[in-house]
């Protein structure tokens, strides 16, 4: 555990926060997630309105946190939870744009690596490309539970973009290289989970297709997910 807590970005005190995490894009997600799948919840962060809350699922003590959106935010608050709360698995749970015809709305993906047009991993100063990928481990939990809960998952690579309005030209590309969809945080948060020592998994659910005029509402994207969480949950308590 760091000295250097609370931050500027997480108000909580030592001991405050779970090994594992599960991080939505989206804190009021956070906050439904806490009330309706976790008990003996306690809030230990409010600060930018980025909520976070501890409580236990089956027993297993869990963290459930915003992240926000896109690579900047994620990169903060991952850094911060793995190498100041000493946070050991964060599992981002969020909504992605499919781009394979095959990918239908509220399908499952699990994100075995992440490309990205992103120059977060400039940072590292590796003179080279860095591929951001799982951790196995939390991956081949993930895969094993969805077997258990009959939950069918797609598992390939994904895109992290910083871009959220590009024309088709920039999807057709990732696409045609068989990326399955794309997203915004996942490939800094599988760098900061590589540069700290620690797990990362992403698990997501199409909310839309970029290639077909198909997308769920904001309530249904808060709402509307509990395949993916009870998966996220299923595996990180197999972590504890």
């Amino acid at each position: 555990m760091s000295d250097n807590i609370p931050t500027a970005h997480i108000n909580a005190i030592a001991g405050e926060i779970a090994e594992s995490v599960l991080m939505p894009g989206d804190p009021l997600r956070a906050k439904f997630i806490a009330e309706n799948y976790l008990e003996n919840t306690t809030c230990f962060n409010k600060v930018r309105g980025m909520l976070g809350f501890t409580g236990t699922y089956k027993g297993k003590r869990i963290s459930v946190m915003g992240s926000g959106m896109g690579m900047p935010s994620i990169g903060i608050y991952s850094h911060e939870l793995y190498n100041f709360y000493d946070v050991k698995n964060i599992v981002r749970i969020g909504s992605a744009g499919a781009l394979q015809d095959d990918i239908k709305l509220r399908d499952i993906v699990i994100a075995m690596g992440a490309c990205t047009d992103s120059r977060y991993a400039a940072k590292y100063e590796l003179g080279g490309t860095f591929a951001p990928i799982a951790s196995y481990n939390l991956m081949e939990k993930a895969i094993n539970s969805s077997k258990k809960l009959n939950i069918n998952c797609r598992i390939g690579n994904i895109c992290s973009s910083d871009v959220f309005y590009s024309d088709k030209k920039f999807a057709e590309k990732w696409r045609k290289m068989g990326v399955l969809a794309v997203e915004m945080e996942s490939a800094a948060l599988y760098m900061n989970a590589a540069e700290a020592g620690r797990n990362a998994l992403c698990i997501l659910t199409i909310s839309d297709h970029i290639f077909k005029s198909e997308f769920l509402s904001s309530d249904e994207r808060e709402k509307g997910f509990d395949n993916m969480v009870t998966l996220a949950l299923e595996t990180v308590i197999q972590m504890n």
